[in-house]
């Protein structure tokens, strides 16, 4: 049997897995929801979910992909011994691929916009930005072949394995991407007026506080580390037996964390020196920033060229980091599960995720009758992913590895065989039987609205 990749270095094990957490969620998700839910007040809350759920949520899943040193569903059947568990793989695979095929319908907004950019094609007033926006959204054509050339631009990363692939492309993105923000998170505060913005971000607001806060809280921490998808399990398998899994989930957990609120930091400021309000959603992307961006460098045109182009850049980047991962989970299934050759099992993740994106893309475009239960074919996928598949992945996982997996097993793999002192297990091993699924399970209750 031909060898199976692995990552080379410490520092591609950790930017090739954050890559796979940082995504467009942490650009403009996160900062509007910690802006809506009491700014400081809600990253504080955010940080502690992070430790609570997000850390031990992900040394479960690396234990179970470092084990069982396969894909996500062998792993799972290796370490159940073929009982049922397998198939919490199988739903994480399956999660993945429905997630890459819509995910690649906005990063290929995206990759539009970013030529857009850099075609001087986005200066105007906001009713041309918000035109521009409707009219290509609703071309037949364009949107879904920046939606598949996505995919393809993600193929050509992929194929070429895990430390020539994803790593190579891990080490050059993320340092890219997070120089990027930086540069836009100066500039965004040096305009007049963005201390409004810092402020709304960072001024702590415990009024807003509440239950359902809280939960919103714990949502974004679960759905931003990407728990539940089956790529920290994928990923986690190409670890060598020395990667300490606990601090490489901390370093993540970090890394995506700090994006975060930087990205809150390079809107808001911006946007407040307009006396712009920003929106959630796909209009803060497509609509809002571009005519922010237009207002507040009009005294300099081509810094405001320069800026419009870095933005779109770290989105096309962020979104990339994000798509390679949740490519290489189905890749690798293929591969194993039924001997296939790796250029193979990527051509059918990507002729398949072509299918998922092209219909999507329509769904909310050219044809807006492509419906499933009264949702466009792309908020239906959203929606099953989002609300069901993704907290249902990571409480199996964790009531897997928790209380299935034997203790030993767990405990050798979370100490790497007793070389690590491992202090922290006992605290470990109570928050992923205990603390996890209860906050899992109330996230999934507050996305069905019962709590």
């Amino acid at each position: 049997m031909k060898e199976r990749g692995s990552f080379g270095s410490k520092i591609g094990i950790v930017l090739a897995t954050a890559g796979s957490a940082v995504g467009l969620g942490n650009v403009w998700r996160f900062p509007y929801t910690a802006g809506e839910n009491g700014g400081a007040a809600f990253i504080l809350i955010y940080i502690g979910c992070i430790l609570l759920l997000g850390v031990p949520g992900m040394v479960s899943e690396f234990i179970v992909g470092r084990h069982g040193e396969a894909n996500a569903a062998k792993a799972y059947d290796v370490l159940s011994k073929g009982r049922p568990w397998k198939y919490v793989g199988y739903l994480g695979i399956l999660t993945a691929t429905i997630i890459l095929g819509f995910y690649a319908v906005v990063a290929g907004w995206c990759l539009e916009y970013l030529w857009a950019s850099i075609a001087g094609q986005l200066s105007g007033d906001a009713e041309y930005v918000k035109n521009y926006f409707a009219d290509f959204s609703s071309h037949p054509l364009k949107p879904t072949l920046w939606g598949v050339a996505f995919i393809l631009i993600t193929h050509l990363v992929v194929v070429r394995g895990v430390r020539h692939g994803i790593e190579k492309a891990s080490k050059f993105l993320m340092p890219i991407l997070f120089i990027l923000l930086l540069i836009l998170v100066v500039s965004s505060c040096m305009l007049p007026g963005a201390m409004g913005g810092v402020r709304f971000l960072l001024h702590p607001d415990f009024s807003k506080l509440s239950g359902s806060v809280m939960l919103e809280a714990l949502g974004q921490a679960f759905f931003s580390l990407s728990l539940g998808t089956a790529c920290l399990c994928t990923y986690a398998s190409y670890f060598s037996k020395d990667t300490d899994l606990l601090r490489s989930a901390g370093q993540i957990a970090l890394i995506d964390t700090l994006i975060a609120i930087l990205s809150g930091l390079m809107i808001f400021p911006a946007a407040f020196s307009v006396g712009v309000n920003p929106d959630s959603g796909p209009s803060l992307i497509f609509i809002t920033l571009p005519n922010v961006f237009h207002q507040a460098f009009a005294a300099f045109p081509v810094v405001g060229y320069v800026i419009s182009i870095m933005f779109y850049a770290l989105l096309v980047f962020a979104a990339l980091t994000s798509t390679i991962s949740m490519h290489e989970i189905g890749t690798a299934f293929f591969s194993e599960e039924f001997a296939q050759p790796r250029r193979k099992s990527a051509w059918i993740v990507t002729v398949i995720t072509i299918l998922i994106c092209i219909f999507c893309s329509l769904s909310v475009g050219a044809v807006p009758s492509i419906k499933v239960m009264g949702l466009s074919l792309m908020d239906f996928c959203d929606s099953l992913t989002a609300n069901y598949l993704l907290p249902l992945g990571a409480m199996l996982a964790c009531l897997f590895v928790g209380w299935y997996v034997p203790k030993q097993v767990v405990h050798d793999e979370f100490t790497n065989r007793r070389i690590l002192k491992g202090r922290l297990f006992g605290v470990y091993l109570f928050a992923v039987r205990i603390v996890c699924p209860i906050c899992i399970m109330l996230v999934f209750l507050h996305q069905l609205g019962i709590v």
